[in-house]
């Protein structure tokens, strides 16, 4: 009897097996688990107590996974606040800067000059500190997220915000811009951002990138009622009161949406490190960040360009402001379908085909547009894919690194971002060709260099994931221990089905 009894047992290697099968629901889940001792230096759910005490009777083991599985997304719930917070967020920092096209083509054509010390150049440089400092923060915001919370980072990152615009309201001298539109903005959007952009993953395993692609698009939908609400603020306020007004809506929103946003850091307790270098030596992993770092010199070239890229081509200001609108309503429209199809087809796949498709749409519809319904279609049909970076980027690099490994590899993706952020747009400019009209007896400008710069920065990025899709293919062959000429590509239904969802 003793010995029947003692076979229902579970033996050491099942439970082992049961508990790392845990783990890994929760590195699928998003959640970063240490060892188990680890987690009893941290107090974590999972500590080497509670695992011991798996062997202590019937019932134990299945005590102890429930333990371990609080720090399971529970996929829903409270998660979807925490997704409409993150999306008015979005809405209120990535949303004001893609207004900022507007602002570029109101500083290039305002006569007489609001600074006359200014150059082209200078405000093209502004856009780009902008985004080169949001990156450039992020790994300090982490820092601070892990130190205190995410709530306190992203209500520092409110204040500087605010700062920021209330600031450049009051700028007489182009170098007041740099602070104030340019560095003290960007360093508030970054705490925002880095603080707010690792919690929606927390929540929600099986509807993640469905998830993430909503509170995506709020960048959309926020860069479609700026870029229309500064035109008009702008036209009849002035810079002044434009700055002032967008300061005081981002402040209430953020706050309202920080305090809203819960992580779930005290039941994850990850233990992460800020930089892991090794990383850089991984060409997979460099494949990744050549894929953002082209797409990103040719994403903030339309983004900021298409405003007075119309202008350009006879359109009015006012028109110009709706053409970047298109650009964001495309965001917002887009941003959501890519996180879903990339979840059906592939996360490789979609962000390289979409990436290509990106490049196809410069050459194609842009190159060969002047009028303003082409235009709109244009801005329409290029902003749903032309942010495929910002939505696919994590699932992607999950594709190459662990997820315990994620975090460390989206600060260093963050950080290699900040040269093609800041210099994208002062490029486009710089190689924008600028003539005299006899007929209308203004200054137009050519944009043909800065549009065919853009094509090809998307189409390299297409050809970096490719080359990380043949990498993934043939990683995943030598994981299952397959050789020869057929273990790549399979036979029949097989191959296509595994050349499709890559």
């Amino acid at each position: 009897m003793e010995a029947k009894a003692d076979s229902k047992q579970p033996t050491a290697s099942e439970r082992g097996g049961a508990i790392g099968k845990t783990d890994e629901k929760q590195l699928e889940a998003g959640v970063y688990p240490s060892t188990a001792s680890e987690h009893s230096k941290e107090g974590g759910p999972a500590s080497k107590e509670t695992i011991a005490s798996a062997g202590d009777g019937p019932g134990s083991v299945e005590a102890a996974l429930d333990v371990a599985d609080e720090s399971a997304p529970p996929d829903g719930g409270y998660g979807w606040v925490c997704v409409i917070s993150a999306m008015f967020i979005n809405a209120c920092t990535w949303g004001i800067n893609s207004s900022y096209g507007v602002f570029l083509s109101y500083y290039l054509t305002h006569m007489p000059p609001l600074f006359p010390e200014a150059t082209p150049l200078d405000y093209a440089f502004i856009g780009g500190v902008t985004a080169g400092c949001v990156m450039l923060v992020s790994p300090l915001a982490n820092l601070l997220t892990r130190r205190f919370s995410s709530r306190v980072a992203m209500l520092l990152g409110c204040a500087l915000q605010f700062a920021s615009l209330i600031g450049a309201s009051f700028s007489y001298r182009v170098w007041h811009l740099y602070l104030s539109q340019g560095v003290l903005y960007g360093l508030g959007m970054g705490f925002i951002f880095a603080a707010s952009v690792g919690i929606i993953p927390q929540w929600f395993q099986k509807r993640r990138s469905v998830a993430n692609g909503i509170s995506a698009a709020g960048g959309g939908i926020g860069g479609l009622a700026f870029s229309l609400g500064s035109d008009v603020m702008l036209r009849r306020l002035g810079l002044a009161w434009t700055f002032r007004i967008t300061g005081i809506v981002a402040l209430v929103v953020n706050i309202t949406c920080s305090l809203l946003l819960r992580d779930r850091n005290k039941k994850i307790n990850p233990d992460i490190k800020m930089f892991e270098l090794g990383l850089l030596k991984r060409i997979e992993f460099l494949y990744i960040i050549a894929w953002g770092g082209f797409s990103m010199l040719g994403y903030l070239v339309i983004l900021f360009s298409l405003p007075n890229y119309g202008i350009s081509v006879g359109l009015t200001m006012q028109q110009g402001s709706i053409m970047g609108a298109a650009l964001n309503l495309g965001m917002a429209i887009g941003r959501p379908f890519v996180g879903f199809y990339s979840d059906v087809w592939g996360r490789i796949n979609v962000a390289g085909a979409l990436t290509f498709a990106c490049s196809l749409t410069v050459f194609i519809i842009w190159i060969n547009s002047s009028s303003f319904g082409a235009l709109i279609f244009f801005g329409i049909i290029n902003g749903a894919i032309c942010g495929t970076f910002w939505t696919t980027v994590a699932p992607v690099a999950a594709e190459v690194v662990t997820l315990k490994e994620l975090p460390s590899a989206l600060n260093i993706i963050w950080l290699s971002l900040i040269c093609p952020l800041t210099f994208s747009e002062v490029i486009g400019l710089a190689l924008r060709q600028t003539y005299w009209d006899v007929e209308s007896n203004t200054e137009r400008s050519s944009y043909l260099h800065p549009q065919v710069f853009a094509g090809l920065m998307y189409l390299v990025a297409a050809l970096s994931m490719l080359l990380l899709r043949e990498w993934k293919i043939r990683d995943e062959d030598e994981k299952a221990g397959e050789t020869g000429p057929e273990a790549k590509f399979g036979k029949g239904k097989k191959k296509w089905v595994r050349w499709a969802r890559v």
